[in-house]
């Protein structure tokens, strides 16, 4: 529905994920007949879920740690471990910085060269044990650390950056291609992030074999606030799937919609799945891990931007062991633990056998769901309310 702001302008009113919730049906099944697999090109993964490219959230050895629990780990190759032999120190540094001090500091050591051969070691680290390899960079630095990675042996490249277009504009010369990109990497090529129908759309066509959903609902993020843009992403995604479907009607090529950031709970992992999305991409839970590089800091990829940072440092704590968030048991009681145990639930309560399945489920615009008959838990800040 076209709601008129004043004069010509009109807005479309758009859904994030507190505002909306699943409609169960006439029909249940039990949890452990559910199947929770996605593939992604040739590669198939047991959950749904990767880890996103975050220095505090991801390293080449959670990289690995995802890999055998079922998932994918996305490694930034514009990141500290790709700048720095000695990323500790400088992780170190990170952690121990005062707020006042942290974006000056990420900004001078994010100013330090990606050094090619030290992201191609780092690919290789995250092989050696067999796990799939998946790297992220942005469109302008595909060629500094692209090729390199490449010929390293990366299995799934990630071309990503805030806004990323299938055609770009710029009088400064001709830019890298994402269809060249796509055409002629040789793996997977994931692409964001996008919000609308058309922006999915047009990387499709591009060849991404799958698209990021998503612009600013990251927890570490905050370029809805410096810059102004994004979408809610019930919104962002379900439009998202919308071209995918649309795309495969007339292609026969099904190009994965992954949701990216903004979901801190199992519901939301839920909420993104009903809204179309075949895999989710999560931060701060990651980093909220025992296994996290940033030991209980977060921090976003924009963070470090020279000119105009769109990201900040946050404190997540530390939740327990990867495992434990992805599978449980759960310690706590408000939904960030066992993101896979509450997706199971929700899909046996909604009579959804498979993520496909789930996709159909009936979304409803619900915005007292948060606060329903929850008064004593926001008061006690527990639970719901905490």
């Amino acid at each position: 529905m076209d709601i008129l702001l004043g004069g010509h302008k009109w807005a479309r009113r758009s859904y994030g994920f507190d505002e909306v919730s699943v409609a169960c049906g006439s029909t249940t099944t039990d949890p452990d007949d559910t199947d929770t697999s996605f593939s992604l090109g040739p590669f198939d993964f047991r959950i749904p879920i990767l880890a996103s490219a975050m220095d505090g959230a991801v390293s080449p050895s959670v990289c690995q740690l995802m890999g055998r629990l079922g998932g994918l780990a996305v490694l930034n190759l514009e990141g500290l471990f790709t700048r720095h032999a000695d990323y500790q120190a400088q992780l170190d540094r990170v952690i121990g910085a005062s707020q006042d001090e942290v974006v000056p500091l990420l900004q001078s050591l994010y100013r330090e060269p990606v050094k090619p051969d030290l992201a191609a070691e780092r690919v290789r680290e995250i092989k050696a044990d067999g796990t799939v390899s998946a790297a992220s960079v942005t469109p302008a630095a595909f060629a500094t650390a692209g090729t390199a990675v490449l010929e390293a042996g990366l299995d799934i490249l990630v071309i990503q950056s805030t806004v990323t277009s299938a055609h770009h504009l710029s009088q400064k010369g001709s830019a890298v291609g994402i269809a060249d990109i796509c055409r002629n990497s040789g793996v997977p090529v994931v692409v964001g992030n996008v919000v609308t129908y058309e922006g999915a759309y047009a990387l499709m066509e591009a060849g991404a074999a799958a698209i990021l959903v998503g612009i600013g609902p990251g927890a570490a993020c905050t370029t809805r606030r410096v810059c102004g843009v994004g979408v809610p992403q019930v919104t962002a995604v379900a439009d998202a799937a919308a071209a995918r479907d649309d795309f495969y009607s007339l292609t026969g090529r099904r190009v994965a919609v992954i949701a990216d950031g903004g979901m801190r709970t199992g519901g939301d992992v839920v909420k993104a799945i009903a809204a179309g999305s075949d895999a989710v991409m999560i931060g701060s839970p990651i980093a909220a891990c025992a296994e996290a590089p940033g030991r209980g800091w977060h921090w976003g990829m924009a963070t470090a931007h020279q000119g105009l940072p769109r990201g900040t440092r946050i404190r997540v704590g530390e939740l327990g062991p990867l495992e434990q968030i992805l599978y449980g048991p759960a310690k706590s009681d408000d939904g960030t633990m066992n993101f896979i145990g509450a997706l199971k639930v929700a899909m046996g309560y909604c009579g959804k056998r498979t993520i496909r399945e789930m996709q159909t489920a009936d979304l409803v615009v619900a915005p007292a769901i948060p606060t329903e008959g929850k008064a004593q838990q926001r008061a006690q800040k527990v639970g719901q309310g905490s």
